[in-house]
């Protein structure tokens, strides 16, 4: 019996910092805005891809989408290399004036819709 209140109480603490580790979208400005620069980074990792976009006044953290939907719409991890340009559409967070969620983006010629 007590080793199943351990294991209700380790599987609750889990699900709560899965929760916090993944925010919602209610941060950002509702807003659209348009960048463009290049590449520095790039992460194609759950729970969501970034990428750091340099652009000629200021350095982004852009937001994207899972890998599994960056993939299955045609934006491979290859495609966001260092050096890449590319141009991002989507919203600035509240708070964090350097990040941005992206709705969608343009590099190698090639746009994807992200949400």
């Amino acid at each position: 019996m007590k080793s199943m209140h351990l294991w209700t109480g380790v599987l609750a603490v889990s699900f709560a910092v899965a929760a916090l580790a993944h925010h919602g979208w209610s941060g950002y400005d509702t807003t659209l805005v348009k960048l463009s620069g290049t590449i520095e980074a790039s992460s194609y990792a759950n729970p969501h891809g970034t990428a750091t976009l340099k652009t000629d006044d200021a350095t982004w953290k852009v937001i994207l989408a899972p890998p599994g939907r960056m993939e299955s719409r045609g934006l491979s991890k290859e495609m966001l290399v260092a050096g890449a340009s590319a141009q991002v559409e989507g919203y600035v967070h509240l708070e964090d004036k350097s990040e941005m969620r992206a709705e969608r983006i343009t590099v190698g010629g090639k746009t994807v819709e992200l949400r």
